[in-house]
């Protein structure tokens, strides 16, 4: 009998070693994506067998990879919540969130630019290049520069290009 169990637990390792390399992107962990539909849940576990435990209701929401496991990734939010979600609904596009304050957006990258407008904390943002300490963004059809440590969604020194 226990010669039996051993085969079928010999066996079956293999399968499952398959899997999970298979559902592996090859990119880095930790990364930030974004949020692709507006509806999308994320679990306690990786599986749709495990309980929702948040419901996102924004497309474009930032998020950090933080592990992959097959088709499932495991994410924090700007708030520090971790869950999973499938990544299906993730997309490489790079977006951020704006934060703490109300925020000035330059014509260039520099403090001495012209300002071209102000943006509240909290909103999302497209990010379309990231250089330096400067990241230009974009919103409803408005761009500029900031600060990269004024959003949550891009690493210190990462480079982003359009």
């Amino acid at each position: 009998m226990r010669l039996w169990i051993a085969l079928i637990l010999l066996t079956a390792a293999p399968v499952a070693a398959e899997e999970l390399a298979d559902g592996r992107s090859g990119l880095a962990v930790p990364r930030f994506v974004s949020i692709k539909p507006s509806k999308a849940y994320l679990r306690t576990g990786p599986g749709d067998q495990y309980p929702i435990a948040w419901e996102y209701v924004r497309a474009g929401l930032p998020v950090e990879v933080i592990k992959e496991w097959g088709i499932w990734r495991q994410l924090r939010d700007s708030d520090g919540t971790i869950g999973w979600m499938n990544k299906n609904l993730l997309t490489g596009e790079r977006h951020a969130i704006v934060t703490r304050n109300i925020r000035t957006l330059y014509e260039g990258p520099d403090l001495q630019a012209r300002p071209v407008w102000r943006i509240e904390p909290g909103a999302i943002v497209s990010v379309t290049l990231c250089e330096a300490a400067w990241c230009r963004i974009t919103r409803d059809g408005k761009g500029g520069y900031i600060p990269r440590n004024q959003l949550w969604g891009v690493y210190p020194t990462e480079s982003i290009a359009d």
